[in-house]
């Protein structure tokens, strides 16, 4: 799968888990960066990628792992995180 395609997948996953009693959210395309197979496409609320202030910042936003030989898309788990970090 092409990484355009894998993307695509990310936002439209995204949008579908989009719960309503949360902030809007959106992917940070600048953090987008491939490991291990996966493409791993950052989010975080709208407010905070528009300003990158700090107090914007939702904590708890897992990156979204889109693998890109069966294009399973999912949010990363915490023991993931060093493929991002």
């Amino acid at each position: 799968m092409e990484q355009t395609e894998a993307f695509d997948l990310a936002v439209a996953f995204l949008k579908q888990s989009q719960r309503e009693d949360e902030p809007p959210l959106a992917v940070d395309t600048e953090g987008v960066s491939e490991s291990n197979g996966l493409l791993i496409v950052p989010c975080n609320s709208v407010q905070y990628l528009a300003s990158q202030n700090a107090r914007d910042h939702l904590l708890g936003c897992w990156p979204i792992l889109v693998d890109l030989n069966t294009a399973a898309v999912r949010f990363g788990t915490l023991e993931e995180r060093p493929l991002w970090r």
